[in-house]
Protein backbone atom coordinates (compact mmCIF):
# COMPACT_ATOMS: atom_id res chain seq x y z
CA UNK A 1 0.00 0.00 0.00
CA UNK A 2 2.74 2.47 0.96
CA UNK A 3 4.65 1.91 -2.28
CA UNK A 4 1.46 2.10 -4.34
CA UNK A 5 0.31 5.35 -2.71
CA UNK A 6 3.77 6.87 -3.20
CA UNK A 7 3.78 6.00 -6.91
CA UNK A 8 0.21 7.11 -7.54
CA UNK A 9 0.59 10.44 -5.76
CA UNK A 10 3.71 11.17 -7.83
CA UNK A 11 1.78 10.46 -11.04
CA UNK A 12 -1.46 12.26 -10.17
CA UNK A 13 -1.42 15.55 -8.30
CA UNK A 14 -5.13 15.32 -7.48
CA UNK A 15 -4.73 11.91 -5.84
CA UNK A 16 -1.82 13.39 -3.90
CA UNK A 17 -4.06 16.18 -2.61
CA UNK A 18 -6.49 13.60 -1.17
CA UNK A 19 -3.72 11.77 0.67
CA UNK A 20 -2.25 15.04 1.93
CA UNK A 21 -5.60 16.14 3.32
CA UNK A 22 -7.02 12.86 4.68
CA UNK A 23 -4.10 10.43 4.85
CA UNK A 24 -3.80 6.98 3.36
CA UNK A 25 -7.09 5.26 2.48
CA UNK A 26 -8.31 2.33 4.58
CA UNK A 27 -7.39 -1.08 3.21
CA UNK A 28 -11.02 -2.22 3.05
CA UNK A 29 -11.27 -5.98 2.92
CA UNK A 30 -13.94 -8.67 3.02
CA UNK A 31 -14.05 -12.40 3.54
CA UNK A 32 -13.08 -14.57 0.60
CA UNK A 33 -15.26 -17.37 -0.73
CA UNK A 34 -19.04 -17.69 -0.55
CA UNK A 35 -19.51 -15.17 2.28
CA UNK A 36 -17.55 -12.46 0.46
CA UNK A 37 -19.41 -13.02 -2.79
CA UNK A 38 -22.82 -13.01 -1.13
CA UNK A 39 -21.93 -9.77 0.63
CA UNK A 40 -20.85 -8.27 -2.69
CA UNK A 41 -24.03 -9.41 -4.46
CA UNK A 42 -26.09 -7.84 -1.67
CA UNK A 43 -24.18 -4.60 -2.20
CA UNK A 44 -25.14 -4.31 -5.87
CA UNK A 45 -26.83 -0.91 -6.40
CA UNK A 46 -27.33 -0.33 -2.67
CA UNK A 47 -25.86 2.16 -0.23
CA UNK A 48 -23.13 0.89 2.07
CA UNK A 49 -25.43 1.23 5.11
CA UNK A 50 -28.35 -0.66 3.52
CA UNK A 51 -26.13 -3.47 2.26
CA UNK A 52 -24.44 -3.82 5.64
CA UNK A 53 -27.79 -4.02 7.47
CA UNK A 54 -29.10 -6.73 5.11
CA UNK A 55 -25.87 -8.73 5.32
CA UNK A 56 -25.94 -8.53 9.13
CA UNK A 57 -29.53 -9.80 9.28
CA UNK A 58 -28.72 -12.61 6.85
CA UNK A 59 -25.64 -13.64 8.84
CA UNK A 60 -27.77 -13.94 11.97
CA UNK A 61 -30.05 -16.55 10.37
CA UNK A 62 -27.45 -19.29 9.86
CA UNK A 63 -23.69 -19.66 9.43
CA UNK A 64 -23.30 -18.59 5.80
CA UNK A 65 -22.34 -21.65 3.78
CA UNK A 66 -23.78 -22.69 0.40
CA UNK A 67 -25.62 -25.65 1.97
CA UNK A 68 -27.12 -23.52 4.75
CA UNK A 69 -28.15 -20.79 2.33
CA UNK A 70 -30.00 -23.30 0.15
CA UNK A 71 -32.03 -24.39 3.20
CA UNK A 72 -33.45 -20.89 3.69
CA UNK A 73 -36.80 -20.16 2.06
CA UNK A 74 -37.91 -17.00 0.26
CA UNK A 75 -39.80 -15.65 3.27
CA UNK A 76 -36.73 -15.87 5.53
CA UNK A 77 -34.49 -14.24 2.93
CA UNK A 78 -36.98 -11.50 2.12
CA UNK A 79 -37.39 -10.78 5.85
CA UNK A 80 -33.61 -10.25 5.99
CA UNK A 81 -34.02 -7.67 3.22
CA UNK A 82 -32.97 -9.54 0.07
CA UNK A 83 -34.90 -8.76 -3.10
CA UNK A 84 -36.27 -11.62 -5.18
CA UNK A 85 -33.56 -11.04 -7.76
CA UNK A 86 -30.74 -11.19 -5.22
CA UNK A 87 -32.22 -14.33 -3.67
CA UNK A 88 -32.01 -15.89 -7.14
CA UNK A 89 -28.42 -14.73 -7.65
CA UNK A 90 -27.23 -16.00 -4.26
CA UNK A 91 -28.96 -19.33 -4.81
CA UNK A 92 -27.33 -19.69 -8.23
CA UNK A 93 -23.95 -19.09 -6.58
CA UNK A 94 -24.67 -21.51 -3.72
CA UNK A 95 -25.75 -24.24 -6.18
CA UNK A 96 -22.68 -23.70 -8.37
CA UNK A 97 -20.43 -24.22 -5.33
CA UNK A 98 -22.46 -27.11 -3.87
CA UNK A 99 -22.38 -28.99 -7.19
CA UNK A 100 -18.67 -28.28 -7.76
CA UNK A 101 -19.31 -26.21 -10.86
CA UNK A 102 -17.02 -23.65 -9.26
CA UNK A 103 -14.34 -23.98 -6.57
CA UNK A 104 -13.69 -20.62 -4.92
CA UNK A 105 -10.50 -21.83 -3.22
CA UNK A 106 -9.01 -22.81 -6.57
CA UNK A 107 -10.37 -19.65 -8.13
CA UNK A 108 -8.38 -17.53 -5.68
CA UNK A 109 -5.16 -18.94 -7.16
CA UNK A 110 -5.98 -17.87 -10.72
CA UNK A 111 -5.17 -14.60 -12.50
CA UNK A 112 -7.72 -11.78 -12.61
CA UNK A 113 -8.96 -12.56 -16.13
CA UNK A 114 -9.59 -16.22 -15.25
CA UNK A 115 -11.42 -15.28 -12.06
CA UNK A 116 -13.62 -12.95 -14.11
CA UNK A 117 -14.30 -15.56 -16.77
CA UNK A 118 -15.43 -18.18 -14.25
CA UNK A 119 -17.48 -15.95 -11.97
CA UNK A 120 -19.32 -14.28 -14.84
CA UNK A 121 -20.79 -17.64 -15.80
CA UNK A 122 -22.99 -17.42 -12.69
CA UNK A 123 -26.26 -15.55 -13.14
CA UNK A 124 -26.24 -12.22 -11.35
CA UNK A 125 -22.46 -11.84 -11.24
CA UNK A 126 -21.30 -9.12 -13.60
CA UNK A 127 -18.14 -7.04 -13.91
CA UNK A 128 -18.79 -4.80 -10.88
CA UNK A 129 -19.30 -7.80 -8.58
CA UNK A 130 -16.17 -9.49 -9.93
CA UNK A 131 -14.13 -6.30 -9.56
CA UNK A 132 -15.22 -5.77 -5.95
CA UNK A 133 -14.48 -9.43 -5.16
CA UNK A 134 -11.03 -9.14 -6.74
CA UNK A 135 -10.30 -5.87 -4.95
CA UNK A 136 -11.76 -6.39 -1.48
CA UNK A 137 -11.83 -10.16 -1.02
CA UNK A 138 -8.80 -11.33 -3.00
CA UNK A 139 -6.88 -8.06 -2.44
CA UNK A 140 -5.68 -7.88 -6.04
CA UNK A 141 -3.62 -4.69 -6.55
CA UNK A 142 -4.83 -3.82 -10.05
CA UNK A 143 -8.58 -4.56 -9.82
CA UNK A 144 -10.67 -1.53 -10.74
CA UNK A 145 -14.50 -1.41 -10.61
CA UNK A 146 -15.04 1.10 -13.41
CA UNK A 147 -18.81 0.67 -13.08
CA UNK A 148 -18.83 1.86 -9.46
CA UNK A 149 -21.03 4.94 -8.98
CA UNK A 150 -19.08 6.32 -6.00
CA UNK A 151 -15.83 6.20 -8.00
CA UNK A 152 -17.45 8.04 -10.91
CA UNK A 153 -18.85 10.73 -8.60
CA UNK A 154 -15.52 11.09 -6.79
CA UNK A 155 -13.54 11.36 -10.04
CA UNK A 156 -15.94 13.94 -11.49
CA UNK A 157 -15.64 16.08 -8.38
CA UNK A 158 -11.88 15.63 -8.03
CA UNK A 159 -11.20 16.59 -11.65
CA UNK A 160 -13.98 19.23 -11.73
CA UNK A 161 -15.60 17.64 -14.76
CA UNK A 162 -18.88 19.00 -16.16
CA UNK A 163 -20.41 15.51 -16.22
CA UNK A 164 -19.89 12.18 -14.56
CA UNK A 165 -17.56 9.80 -16.48
CA UNK A 166 -19.11 6.66 -17.93
CA UNK A 167 -17.71 3.25 -16.94
CA UNK A 168 -15.88 3.11 -20.29
CA UNK A 169 -14.35 6.54 -19.71
CA UNK A 170 -13.38 5.67 -16.14
CA UNK A 171 -11.78 2.42 -17.33
CA UNK A 172 -9.72 4.39 -19.86
CA UNK A 173 -8.67 6.92 -17.19
CA UNK A 174 -7.59 4.09 -14.87
CA UNK A 175 -4.96 2.90 -17.35
CA UNK A 176 -2.58 5.58 -16.06
CA UNK A 177 -2.80 4.09 -12.56
CA UNK A 178 -1.67 0.57 -13.48
CA UNK A 179 -0.48 -1.65 -11.80
CA UNK A 180 -2.04 -0.04 -8.69
CA UNK A 181 -5.58 0.66 -9.85
CA UNK A 182 -7.10 -0.95 -6.74
CA UNK A 183 -5.22 1.52 -4.56
CA UNK A 184 -6.33 4.42 -6.79
CA UNK A 185 -9.91 3.19 -6.26
CA UNK A 186 -9.35 3.13 -2.50
CA UNK A 187 -8.05 6.72 -2.58
CA UNK A 188 -11.11 7.84 -4.59
CA UNK A 189 -13.50 6.03 -2.21
CA UNK A 190 -11.69 7.64 0.71
CA UNK A 191 -12.23 11.03 -0.94
CA UNK A 192 -15.90 10.26 -1.64
CA UNK A 193 -16.58 9.23 1.96
CA UNK A 194 -14.67 12.12 3.49
CA UNK A 195 -16.41 14.64 1.20
CA UNK A 196 -19.80 13.28 2.20
CA UNK A 197 -18.86 13.33 5.87
CA UNK A 198 -17.71 16.94 5.69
Amino acid sequence: MTQAVAELTQRDRDLASIVEKWGHPPNWERETGFVGLVRTIIGQQLSIASAKAIFTRLSQLVPLTPANFLQLDDAQLQAAGLSQRKILYCRELARAIATNVIDLDELALLDDASVRSQLRQIKGIGDWTVDIYLLMCLQRPDAFPSGDLALAIAYQKLKRLPKRPTPVELEAVSEKWKPWRAVAARILWHYYLMQNKA
